[in-house]
């Protein structure tokens, strides 16, 4: 017998020891494509497989669940993987992680509809890709996960793309990203300040309900501001209105 032959019959031996699954059956097991399989795999949310040769891997038959997991959470929240996995790690420690579902759904709101990558995004707002990559750059657009765009980026990606097309410029707007950090560096302040000597559960409900209560501040204070600057104006081109 063969050095080759010797090692793919040791392979194939070894893999009937393991219990496990192969791709193919993963696959079917989980309705999902072999790219998406891996991309978890490598984002650290599917363990690596049991390899016992070049082509011929095993998973663990807990990824079925895992998957399941993670298709109910993205299925009903618009949760980026980052936060997925770190519910998968709490689930995996044994800790309740129904406190902290409840709290990312408050923060990332429910998934509205499909995710699109870059060329479907500009096709659906008329952006470029040019401008996209500009606006991100600039923290004017803020996917969750790069290249991937929920419904809240494509609805202000069509307004970046009318704004575009009545002559404003990037620089006209970046205020916008600079006071967006200037407020969340605040807020993550004053969270801080409330939260940090509470143990986890406690921490979980007050920052849900700062999350609820800042965004009502936010609204406030800058819809205010805008109203009362307007109603100070004489007329619709009193230079009033400007700083």
């Amino acid at each position: 017998m063969t050095m080759d032959r010797k090692n793919k019959t040791k392979n194939m031996k070894a893999g009937r020891k393991i219990k496990g699954l192969r791709m193919k059956e993963l696959t079917e097991a989980t309705g999902l494509p072999k790219s998406a399989i891996l991309h978890y795999v490598a984002q650290g949310l599917l363990p690596e497989p049991v390899r016992t040769g070049p082509n011929m891997a095993y998973y663990d038959q807990a990824c079925i669940e895992r998957v399941k997991f993670i298709k109910s959470m993205q299925g009903s929240y618009a949760f980026p993987l980052s936060k997925i996995k770190l519910l998968l790690d709490r689930k995996d420690q044994g800790k309740d992680v129904a406190p902290l579902i409840e709290l990312s759904g408050i923060v990332f709101g429910a998934n509205d509809g499909p995710i699109l990558n870059e060329t479907e995004f500009c096709n659906a707002t008329g952006l470029d890709l040019e401008r996209a990559n500009k606006l991100i750059e600039n923290g004017l657009l803020l996917p969750l996960e790069d290249g991937c765009f929920n419904q809240h980026d494509i609805a202000i990606g069509k307004i970046y793309a009318g704004g575009a097309a009545r002559g404003t410029e990037l620089s006209d707007i970046i205020f916008y990203a600079e006071a967006a950090q200037l407020i969340v560096d605040g807020e993550m302040r004053l969270r801080q300040k409330l939260t940090a000597h509470l143990p986890e559960e406690q921490d979980a409900e007050t920052t849900k309900q700062l999350v609820q209560a800042a965004r009502a501040v936010r609204n406030y204070v800058i819809d205010r501001a805008f109203q009362k600057r307007v109603a100070a104006m004489e007329g619709i081109k009193d230079k009033k209105a400007l700083p």
